[in-house]
């Protein structure tokens, strides 16, 4: 049986189309998936995102726990921070990628030391692995705690943050201070400037019995309700991963475009370590690039991608509704170069598509030379 967030009446009053992700029953549009891609490009969207899962930790040893647990270095963060990781198996592939926010004093959550939000279709594997890993190392002055309660609704686009403080004027001075990738606690609500689009916006985690309230507040000043099928085309255009896509236990983020998640500098340990830096003095490590195809057709993931370098593989494709060509991200051999022609081999036969740095699109600028 399907799973359902606290928003889930809302989605079918307004008839949404529904689809099965990762368990749950989720809107991916609500007539035009591209009218909402651009909604969120030019001016404000909202996506329910509560199927994604919030984890508390709280004891002094959390420090300690995610200094082992994570590739990134969570001595970075200091209150109100957030910072993006991998979650890694011994052998250095991805179980999640997620995104740790340090709390504590002064954040309004004085008893949390920090929250991991995960994605939907990992949370139990992910809590299952945080718990082996406790045990393992005897780290008893620790807790986990998965916030089943809360609901997480993301406003994305140039107008985010002003028509949420709009909606809701006691954030209005938080949503205004508050600087990328930050977060903080206003009474009962989780605030944080973070998002998945490539736009400016918030995050905001709240009691799930005042979500529906929120939401249709937000509708009714004017923010376009989105589907998971424009998130998808929007993250796509901003080059970020997608869990299952572009990365997975079978692959380690130095080829996944995530090396810049990955702390080596530093002499501390943690899960995969070793297996990465195996990896790395191997070398001969593939890259995750972006393609823009030249002709008719879409690219989609597991299409083939020959180079003057040896085959690659496109891990997602779509139509770009800002570019208005298709995309894919791919992971390409060593030596390929932004600029290099390649060929893709779609159902129709072969087609000639260009490398291109990521993003494509960020803060509603195309980045992405013109074919």
């Amino acid at each position: 049986m399907l799973k359902h967030t606290p928003l889930f009446e809302l989605h079918s009053a307004a008839g949404a189309r529904m689809v099965d992700f990762g368990g749950w029953e989720m809107p991916i549009n609500y007539g035009s998936q591209i009218e909402e891609h651009h909604a969120v490009r030019r001016d404000c969207g909202m996506f329910d995102v509560s199927h994604m899962r919030a984890i508390d930790l709280a004891g002094v040893a959390s420090r300690d726990f995610l200094r082992h647990l994570l590739a990134n270095d969570v001595d970075r963060l200091v209150p109100g921070k957030a910072l993006y990781s991998c979650l890694l198996r011994p052998d250095g592939g991805v179980i999640d990628d997620l995104i740790a926010y340090r709390l504590g004093a002064g954040t309004g959550l004085p008893d949390i030391a920090y929250r991991l939000v995960v994605n939907a279709a990992t949370a139990a594997t992910d809590l299952a692995w945080m718990e082996q890993v406790r045990a393992r190392f005897g780290q008893a002055d620790l807790a986990l705690r998965l916030r089943t309660d809360l609901a997480l609704i993301a406003i994305q686009g140039p107008q985010a943050r002003a028509r949420a403080a709009q909606v809701a004027p006691q954030l209005a001075t938080l949503l205004a201070d508050l600087g990328p990738f930050h977060a903080a606690v206003q009474g009962d609500w989780f605030v944080a400037r973070t998002g998945y689009t490539g736009e400016d916006g918030c995050e905001i985690a709240l009691p799930a019995d005042q979500a529906p309230a929120f939401w249709q507040a937000l509708a009714a000043a004017g923010v376009a309700p989105c589907g998971l099928g424009a998130r998808d085309t929007l993250r796509l255009e901003a080059g970020m991963n997608l869990y299952g896509s572009d990365m997975d236990e079978t692959l380690s983020p130095l080829e996944a475009g995530l090396a810049w998640t990955v702390d080596l500098r530093s002499p501390r340990d943690f899960i995969g370590r070793a297996a990465l830096e195996r990896q790395q003095a191997a070398g001969g490590l593939r890259q995750f690039l972006g393609l823009r195809l030249l002709g008719r057709g879409v690219l989609r993931s597991h299409q083939e991608v020959q180079t003057a370098q040896g085959p690659g593989e496109i891990t997602s494709g779509t139509f770009s509704p800002t570019l208005q060509a298709s995309i894919g991200l791919a992971r390409l051999p060593a030596g390929v170069q932004p600029g290099d022609e390649v060929t893709v081999t779609l159902r129709s036969g072969p087609a000639p598509a260009r490398v291109c740095r990521l993003p494509f699109v960020r803060h509603g600028k195309v980045l992405a030379p013109a074919a």
